[in-house]
């Protein structure tokens, strides 16, 4: 049978070939679909310009088509001849013969006795195919079989040795050394194929954790796994590229249990992406990831420089962020002592960014608010960082700086801090009241929880006109004190006497107050009232 060169074939700019037309028509689909029956007098040409394999795979296929079907094919080419048979819609079969996607997929069924090596030969080839691996069936069919065998030699690596007659699962060493020895053995056994999975491409990295966390793979395992990769690939690629490979990660570990992700790990994570323009989606679950276990973190984990184009020195939008991703992902008042370790870190951020002098007050205010009020036993530590924000911004108006101020409970403040904020010039007059004010009631609560009966605070005419400085005394007479509670008779004399310096240093404000009020020039509007002081 002669051929005839009718048809001029352009393969990925990589070679010219001329075939016969009829010849590749009769079992290409694309082919018989693009000229039809119709002869030709004319050569014609045809360019493909993302041919799975370029030349040499296009010459295979050539090849089977003059062979009446007839093609050896070695393991190494089977998944791209497959791709490529795919590309050409290589289903037509001439003389009984199979055609060439059938013949690839015998050939891929045997693909349970073939060695890793030639299982990962065939997926590093696949990167380069322009076709999509999520329609070719063979990449596909390589993916599961060496998850398979993964999942095989993960599992086996992992059980303890039972070969010898001594060795047995509930052996124990007393030698550190030996226990040691044995986890390192352990962890490597479990991590021996970080390198040779990480030179696939990162869509076919992605097919890989995707069909790990479908079997159960040990959660752990594949974050570092992922982590590893990450690490391994950002040596020398451009930024592109460092972008596709850092979504890819943040996503696979999205999917993880978030406790099995090393904390460390996804700050490092954070940091990378602060210089990468990574898509919003991927950085919101990345926030997510980090919030969810911000009891975990550190005060530098939270020093983040703000970003481009903002004056403030740290990025106090992330940490917002953060808490509020925290709050989110747990019940209100549930695990108190984790709200209680972020309350504490926040109190130690509060304190690291009120020296900024381009911090907004809204942003403090964000700050300070954000936390619930029961996640803080005292309010010390943020009324220290307000003192210091206080005093770096001089030019707040008088409802800013109450808007700051009201972020405390001063019941929560202790005895030393109320003094301290009573004479802190700093802070408006209202504020010195309150804590003035809190911190008498405080007193005289102890004083009737602790030493009086409870029909002798609950009496109707009970201090009805009386001052606590004359309740506390009347009180402390009430009381039947003995030798034997000395002690308590000394601690309550202690608390008169704290009770009696509170009510001077109030009265002493009302005063200052009245005579402020009255040096103010009169205006139309209506003045506004005081608060009602001790009396």
């Amino acid at each position: 049978m002669g051929f005839c060169c009718d048809l001029e074939v352009d393969v990925n700019g990589e070679g010219l070939f001329m075939v016969d037309k009829e010849v590749l028509s009769c079992y290409s689909g694309k082919l018989g679909k693009l000229f039809g029956k119709k002869a030709s007098t004319r050569n014609l040409k045809v360019i493909f310009h993302d041919f799975p394999g370029g030349a040499e795979i296009f010459e295979l296929v050539a090849r089977f088509c003059y062979n009446n079907g007839a093609i050896e094919i070695s393991p190494g080419k089977i998944t791209v001849l497959h791709c490529a048979a795919t590309f050409m819609e290589m289903s037509r079969a001439v003389s009984g013969t199979d055609n060439l996607i059938e013949q690839t997929e015998k050939l891929l069924e045997q693909i349970s006795s073939w060695t890793m090596s030639d299982l990962l030969l065939v997926l590093k080839q696949s990167r380069d195919l322009p076709v999509d691996v999520n329609t070719c069936r063979a990449i596909q069919k390589c993916l599961d079989a060496l998850v398979g065998r993964l999942a095989v030699t993960t599992e086996t690596s992992s059980r303890p040795s039972t070969s010898s007659p001594d060795s047995s699962g509930f052996r124990m060493s007393c030698d550190s050394r030996s226990t040691e020895s044995m986890k390192t053995s352990c962890s490597r056994a479990a991590t021996w194929w970080f390198d040779d999975i990480s030179v696939l491409d990162q869509v076919l990295v992605e097919k890989v954790i995707n069909s790990m966390v479908l079997r159960s793979f040990d959660h752990g395992i594949i974050s570092k796994f992922l982590f590893h990769y990450q690490k391994s690939k950002f040596a020398s690629i451009p930024p592109a590229e460092k972008c596709r490979i850092l979504e890819m990660v943040i996503n696979s570990l999205y999917s993880l249990d978030r406790s099995s992700i090393p904390y460390r790990n996804l700050m490092g994570i954070l940091r990378i992406s602060l210089n990468l323009n990574i898509s919003k989606s991927c950085r919101s679950r990345l926030e997510s990831l980090i919030g969810t276990r911000l009891d975990e973190a550190t005060l530098d984990n939270l020093l983040v420089p703000s970003p481009l184009g903002v004056n403030y020195l740290y990025d106090v939008n992330l940490v917002l962020r953060f808490v509020k991703s925290f709050l989110s992902g747990m019940p209100p008042k549930s695990l108190i002592d984790r709200v209680t370790r972020v309350a504490h870190l926040l109190d130690l951020y509060l304190a690291e960014v009120a020296p900024d002098p381009c911090l907004k007050p809204s942003k403090f205010i964000g700050l300070a608010t954000v936390l619930p009020d029961y996640s803080r036993d005292s309010y010390d530590d943020m009324y220290h960082a307000i003192d210091m924000y206080l005093e770096v911004h001089t030019d707040l108006s008088e409802e800013e700086t109450f808007k700051i101020c009201s972020a405390l409970n001063y019941e929560k403040l202790s005895q030393e801090a109320c003094v301290h904020l009573s004479k802190n010039s700093k802070f408006p007059s209202r504020s010195a009241v309150q804590a003035l004010l809190s911190q008498q009631s405080k007193l005289k609560s102890l004083l009737q929880d602790a030493s009086y009966p409870q029909s002798c605070s609950s009496s109707p005419e009970f201090g009805k006109n009386d001052s606590p400085s004359d309740q506390i005394v009347l009180y402390a007479g009430k009381m039947n004190v003995t030798s034997e509670n000395e002690n308590l008779r000394k601690h309550i004399q202690g608390m008169q006497w704290r009770v009696t310096e509170l009510e001077k240093a109030c009265q002493k404000m009302q005063v200052q107050i009245s005579k402020i009020t009255k040096s103010k020039p009169s205006s139309n509007s209506s003045p506004r009232s005081l608060p009602k002081l001790c009396s």
